[in-house]
Parts: structure tokens; C-alpha cells; sequence
């Protein structure tokens, strides 16, 4: 089994719904965005994705909510933008994406540099 790690940050603003604290009010953070392909089997070139095509496609879901507020967004609209529900909105959309022999298996969502979210997609 193989396993590919792709990184991208992005800045964005939130609030959260329901939610009894400081982070009910607007508020921004650096996401950090981890995702995780696997698969085992492997091109002629020896690799199980190419790089660019997992940066392609997380950048067509992230350039639509990189400095923004979150919850203007229509992914966001009726469903509050907490770190597990950003992981679970990216993780989604990559999985309607054709790649050839990996899929996504999880999507980490780093809202600081200490605490962060994961959201492992179903089998």
C-alpha cells in the first residue's frame, strides 16, 4: 500500500453556529489542508498519482473558499464551517474527482498549528 500527502493553506473567515464561545464571533485562521491518497498499484513511472493532478483538483475546491468568510459560501449556507465539516466538505469533493489508481482517504484540517480535524472518508 502506498500512500501520497498533499499540502495546501489557505486564509479564511468563520463563525460557528450553535456554539457558545469566542468562536461564535467572525473570526479568521490559516488553514493548513493535508490530504491522503492511497492505493497499491502503481504507473510505469513507478508512482500512484502525479503530484500536479492532486493539486489541480484541491485547488479548483480550495480557490473558492481561500479569503472568504466561510459561511457566505453555499457549501456552508446550512451546515456550520467547523474544522471537521471543512474536512469533510474538501474530502467530498475530491472524491467525486477521476483519479486513475489512488483515492482520498482522509483530509486533515489545521486550524492553528496545534489542533486540527480529520476526516476519513468511507470506504
Amino acid at each position: 500500500m502506498f500512500e501520497l500527502v498533499v499540502e495546501k493553506t489557505i486564509a479564511a473567515a468563520h463563525y460557528l453556529r450553535n456554539f457558545r464561545g469566542p468562536c461564535e464571533r467572525l473570526h479568521g485562521h490559516n488553514y493548513r489542508i493535508l490530504v491522503f491518497l492511497t492505493g497499491d498499484r502503481l504507473d510505469d513511472a513507478g508512482m500512484l498519482e502525479d503530484f500536479g493532478e492532486i493539486k489541480k483538483a484541491l485547488g479548483g475546491i480550495l480557490d473558492r473558499f481561500d479569503h472568504y468568510n466561510l459561511n457566505d459560501l453555499p457549501e456552508f449556507r446550512d451546515l456550520s464551517p467547523s474544522a471537521e465539516n471543512i474536512a469533510r466538505v474538501i474530502g467530498d469533493g475530491l472524491a467525486r474527482h477521476p483519479f486513475e489508481r489512488g483515492r482520498v482517504d482522509r483530509v486533515q484540517v489545521w486550524e492553528t498549528p496545534l489542533q486540527a480535524a480529520t476526516y476519513y472518508l468511507p470506504r
